[in-house]
Order: structure tokens, then C-alpha cells, then sequence
């Protein structure tokens, strides 16, 4: 029996086809995706959240050797699938040889069963071999791919939150305009993203980060490399498996197809060009109808990350929900997003619900076709039973191959979406931190303000041209009316605040802190809450015991290695007085409190800013507080008048600082 391949030689042209596939499949990833990060809609963005990783000094090394081993691994399960189906054709011919050999009987049927038999065996022999090699492909496979998405996870993951924290665009962000007109001006060359004058404008600038940073690049991360590369043993279902075998099957298919007579016509090949018509009919239906995925999975994800925040918000303030018995409105809340989520739900099925009873209706009906077309030929002797399973596989997997941009266009959608929203905070951030701040110069030991200008969202003055001068020991209180400007002063100087200017001179670095008026408590053992923002081990547990102690939380000593949930153990006033803690281990030389003292009565109040003075007498003090019990502990007040007016007088009766007004 005449077999379909010359299988002795099959390795090295295996070997050969592999080279020169990968070569082709180099030059085609290089130049295509050159071109879609240069002029595409979508490659553009995909390339600023993932370019670094395959350009970096520390990853591309690495990066690009899981790409080769990856497309080696991807083309030779091409290669191997276009050998089944040789086999394919082997086996069932040596069947078709044994069942003649059967029916003729006699010297002649009994050679011919013998010689259907010896290739009923040999095949088993090939599939054998072929067989272990596609399971230990898969399963390197598995491993690399694996490899590849951790990688790039983490790899994204680490520049994603970096870049989030860089600048402060974890809280500056939300003062970026994100209309369309100012995105549209950015893209045509504007370098600078002013912040919007319109209160209307400050907004969250991006939804969910938190979702963006875990889900989304998850979703990059292991849905794109499978899209790319695909995966599990398949060899159409993955961008790269899919051309490939195209070019492959249809060698194959075209040696196998012949002419066929339609409507008077000789059509030479009709396999082919078969294939072809149908498929490209079918995709383009397929997108017509799928289209309106792409927004729809976009709106999934930020209306189910939405719910989830509502949640966790829930979560974190129950005691205050309950104290309130706040249910009803919680509830309500709750289920007024949940409801977008449903309704977005049934938007995205009945949009599936077409595409996918198109794609399956059109991938049932094409697995008749190869029959139907090679049917006549077979009855009239002209191809064997191999052949026509042979077709039949090509076929199937030419049209597999052809449809998977069809089929996957599902996921192409929400991988789109997961780039967009990924770009989305990356340009946030970025122009976050293009928007204006105060000007900071270094200075030991001192504090002074130089015509500093704050202003609301809308343009309106908070407080025009202030200038003042703090020397060492020096303490400024900050009052004035509700909506004066008191705290934004202070977000402003932090450079947090961007519509501010002017010139705000501070000891360098750690040696000034800020303090809100609710501490931060991180996750960790109290020892990481007391200590921040320091790192518990450089202070020691010794001095955090004894700055426990002097803040009156003699309590707590004895518990700095317990994990808690802190925010939810500790009172408001045990947090304030964490914060005073927080002073007397970083010793800074200047430190702003922003009603620091909000949460605990004047005689504690009083015991705990003495505290400071007494151990800290050099370190200038800076207080926004609405009781008249603070001034004693300060030099001089700060009156903020409104409409920009502002005035300063000495607590001691001495001189007060530099002023103007």
C-alpha cells in the first residue's frame, strides 16, 4: 500500500518545516506588530501597557525567549495536527485495503489483506509516536505559557501599582478631566493636562483601580497570551495556531480537492475556494452581530467592580450603618447597582445569543460540506476512504482556523476592553502628575510660605499672596470658617491639592510630615501601624513601646505583634493619639496636623500637644483647629477670612510673623 507521506524521512522535514515556518512567523510578528502599535485603534494602547516588558533591560531578555519557545511550541502542534490527519489517511486506507482484500478472497484478497493489515499496524506504530510527542508538547506548553503569564502579571502588576503610587496619581487622579475633547487634544501633541476649573470635573479620574490593578491584567496577562499563542493541544485556537494552519491545510486540502460541476460550470479545486466563501461569510456576519460587545464589556466591568466597592464599603463602615440604621438606604443603594449589573447582563446575552447561534449554527453545517463534495468522487473510485477522511479533517480544520477570529471574537472584546481600561489609568496617572503644585524648595530647620495662592476647582481665591516665616520652635495655629481654606492649605503644601502656587520652602523629606485628621492605619501587627510611615524595624520595638506609653496607650504595649484589623480595635481618639506616637518616633522637624485633636477631650488634647513641646521643643508646629483650647499651646494664629483675605497676630503678645495681606 502506498502511503499518504514518506513517514522514514518524516522528522526532518518536520525539522525543516518548523525553521522555516518560525522564520516566517519572526518576521510577521515584527513587522505586523510594529505596524498595529504604530496606526491600530487597539495595538497602540496594548503597546504602552505591555511594550516595556519585552524592551526593558531587566525582563527582555527573558521576555523574548518565552515568545520563541512559545511560537516553536505553538507551530510544531500545527505540525503535528497536519500529520494526524496523514495518519488519518494511512489508517482508514489500510482499512479500505483489508475490507477489499476481504471481498476479492482468494491468493490475491489474502495479499491484499495482508498488506492492509501490515499498514493497519504500522499506523498504530505512528501514532504511538505521534501521540507522545503531542502530550509532552502540551505539557511543556502548559509550563511555558504559565511561565510567560506569571511574568508578564507580575511584571505589569509591579509597574501598574508604581506607577499608580508615583507622584501621588493615587489621589491626584481624581482631578483629572477626562472628557473626550481634552483626551482628543492630548493625542494630537498636548504635553500638558491642565486641571479642569469646572467643579463638576472633580470626579474619581478613574473607576475602580483597585479592579483595573488585579482583574484586568489578569484578564491581559492570561487571556491575551491565549489568544495569541492558544493552547491545550488545539491547534486553531490561539491567533498565531490559527495562520499557521491555514497556510498548512490548505496545501493539503488543494492536493486533495478536484474539479466539481456546478450549474454547468467546472470549478477546479471547489474544496478550496468552498472553504474559503463560507468561512469569510460567516465572520463577517459574526462581527457585524458582536460588534456591540466591546462597550458592553467594557460597562461589565466597571458596573461589577462598582457593586463590589459598594460592598466593601458597606463592609468597612458597618458600625456607623449600624448606628444609623442605615439598612433600608444601604440596601437600596446596593441593589440599585446590582440592577445595572443584571441589566448589563441581559444586554451582553442577547447580543451573544446571536453571535453565538450564528457561529454554532455555521460550524454545524460546515461539517457535512467536505462529504457532500467528495462523496461523488469517492463512488466513482477516483480518491480512497483515507482521502476523504483526510478532507474531511483538513477541511474541519481550515475552517477552524479561518473561523477562530470568529469565534474568539468574544474574547478579542473583553481583552480589548481589559487595554482600555488598563491604558485608561496609566494615562490618568500620567497626567496627574503633569497638573500644577505648589513649588518646594528644601530648607533645614525652617518653614516659610512665599506668595502662596489657593483656589476652589471653579477658580474662585481661597487665599491670595500668603507669606510667612517659621523658625525652629515656632507654632502656627490655622483657624478660620468652615469652606475657608483651612485643610486644602494643607493638601495644597502636601501636593495634593493642584490649584495652588507659589513658593512653600521645608525641611527636606522625611523630616516633615503631615497628619489628617483621621490617621492611617495600615494592614499588619500594631507595631507597622505605630511606626508608619517608617518601617517598624527602623525604630524598634523598644521606642515604639515607649512613644505607646507617653501617648497614654499602655494598653496596647503589650500587643504589638498582633494582627489586626486596626482601624475597626482602635477608637477615633486611640488613633489621634497613635498619630502623636507616630511624632515622637519619626522626630521631625516640622509636622502639620490637620485637627489632630478632634477626636479626644481638652485635657487629653492638652497633655498630648505639651507632650510634643516638651519633646520635641525645636520642631515647628503647624495645627489647623476649630477650639480655642489649641491656641495656648502655639505662637501665633492664622485667620482665614475668606475670598482670599487672610490674617496673622502673635499668641504671646510678642510680634507676629512676616505679614501681608
Amino acid at each position: 500500500m502506498e502511503y499518504s507521506i514518506d513517514w522514514g524521512n518524516e522528522v526532518w522535514a518536520s525539522l525543516k518545516w518548523l525553521a522555516i515556518a518560525f522564520a516566517i512567523s519572526a518576521a510577521a510578528i515584527l513587522v505586523i506588530g510594529y505596524l498595529l502599535s504604530r496606526f491600530s485603534r487597539w495595538g497602540t494602547p496594548l503597546w504602552r501597557v505591555i511594550g516595556g516588558f519585552f524592551t526593558g533591560r531587566d525582563t527582555r531578555v527573558k521576555a523574548w525567549g518565552l515568545v520563541v519557545a512559545l511560537t516553536l511550541l505553538s507551530l510544531l502542534g500545527v505540525r503535528l495536527s497536519v500529520l494526524f490527519s496523514y495518519w488519518s489517511n494511512d489508517l482508514y486506507t489500510s482499512l479500505q485495503t483489508a475490507a477489499e482484500g476481504i471481498a476479492a478472497g482468494g491468493p490475491q484478497g489474502a495479499e491484499m489483506l495482508q498488506i492492509g493489515e501490515d499498514a493497519f499496524w504500522h499506523s498504530m506504530a505512528i501514532f504511538g509516536i505521534l501521540a507522545a510527542v503531542h502530550v509532552v508538547r502540551t505539557m511543556v506548553e502548559i509550563y511555558v505559557g504559565a511561565a510567560f503569564d506569571i511574568r508578564l502579571r507580575y511584571w505589569l502588576t509591579e509597574g501598574a501599582t508604581a506607577d499608580w503610587m508615583a507622584g501621588r496619581a493615587f489621589y491626584r487622579n481624581r482631578f483629572v478631566d477626562l472628557s473626550a475633547g481634552l483626551l482628543r487634544r492630548r493625542r494630537f501633541g498636548r504635553s500638558k493636562a491642565e486641571p479642569s476649573r469646572r467643579a463638576a470635573d472633580i470626579h474619581p479620574g478613574v473607576d475602580n483601580p483597585d479592579q483595573r490593578i488585579e482583574a484586568d491584567i489578569t484578564n491581559l496577562a492570561s487571556v491575551g497570551s491565549s489568544l495569541f499563542w492558544g493552547g491545550g493541544g488545539v491547534s486553531t485556537n490561539g491567533v498565531l495556531p490559527a495562520c499557521a494552519s491555514i497556510v498548512s491545510f490548505s496545501i493539503v486540502l488543494w492536493d486533495l480537492s478536484g474539479p466539481v460541476t456546478l450549474f454547468g460550470v467546472e470549478i477546479p479545486r471547489m474544496m478550496m475556494w468552498l472553504v474559503l466563501v463560507y468561512v469569510l461569510v460567516a465572520s463577517v456576519v459574526a462581527f457585524a452581530i458582536g460588534r456591540p460587545l466591546i462597550r458592553l464589556n467594557f460597562w461589565r466591568e466597571r458596573l461589577t467592580a462598582n457593586f463590589r466597592y459598594a460592598l466593601v464599603r458597606v463592609r468597612d463602615g458597618a458600625e456607623n450603618v449600624a448606628f444609623y440604621s442605615g439598612e433600608r438606604v444601604e440596601h437600596n443603594n446596593l441593589m440599585t447597582r446590582f440592577r445595572a449589573v443584571v441589566k448589563n447582563f441581559w444586554q451582553i446575552i442577547h447580543v451573544q445569543l446571536a453571535f453565538v447561534g450564528w457561529n454554532f449554527g455555521a460550524s454545524q453545517l460546515a461539517a457535512v460540506f467536505p462529504y457532500l463534495v467528495q462523496a461523488p468522487r469517492f463512488f466513482d473510485g477516483q480518491i480512497k476512504l483515507g482521502d476523504m477522511t483526510q478532507t474531511a479533517s483538513a477541511f474541519g480544520e481550515m475552517h477552524d482556523a479561518l473561523s477562530f477570529f470568529r469565534n474568539a471574537y468574544d474574547d478579542f472584546t473583553a481583552l480589548r476592553a481589559s487595554i482600555i481600561r488598563l491604558d485608561g489609568l496609566a494615562d490618568a496617572d500620567s497626567r496627574s502628575r503633569e497638573m500644577p503644585e505648589v513649588t518646594t524648595v528644601d530648607r533645614e530647620r525652617a518653614v516659610a510660605l512665599s506668595d502662596i495662592d489657593v483656589k476652589t476647582p471653579s477658580g474662585d481665591d481661597l487665599i491670595s499672596a500668603l507669606n510667612l516665616s517659621l523658625a525652629p520652635g515656632a507654632a502656627l495655629v490655622i483657624k478660620g470658617r468652615s469652606g475657608s481654606g483651612k485643610t486644602t492649605l494643607l493638601r495644597g503644601l502636601a501636593g495634593l491639592w493642584p490649584f495652588i502656587d507659589g513658593e512653600f520652602a521645608r525641611p527636606p523629606g522625611e523630616h516633615t510630615l503631615f497628619l489628617s485628621q483621621m490617621p492611617y492605619i495600615p494592614l499588619g501587627d500594631l507595631r507597622t501601624a505605630v511606626a508608619y510611615p517608617a518601617l517598624p524595624d527602623d525604630v524598634g520595638d523598644e521606642a515604639i513601646k515607649a512613644a505607646l506609653e507617653k501617648v497614654f496607650l499602655p494598653h496596647l504595649v503589650g500587643r504589638l505583634h498582633d494582627e489586626e484589623d486596626w482601624v475597626k480595635v482602635l477608637s477615633p481618639g486611640e488613633q489621634q493619639r497613635v498619630a502623636f506616637a507616630r511624632i515622637l518616633l519619626t522626630r521631625p522637624q516640622a509636622v502639620f496636623m490637620d485637627e489632630a485633636t478632634s477626636a479626644v477631650d481638652e485635657g487629653l488634647e492638652f497633655s498630648l500637644y505639651s507632650l510634643i513641646r516638651t519633646e520635641l521643643p525645636e520642631t515647628i508646629l503647624v495645627s489647623v483647629s476649630h477650639r480655642s483650647t489649641t491656641d495656648q499651646h502655639h505662637t501665633d494664629l492664622l485667620e482665614l477670612t475668606g475670598g482670599g483675605g487672610w490674617t496673622l497676630e502673635s499668641l504671646t503678645g510678642g510680634p507676629s510673623l512676616d505679614k501681608q495681606s
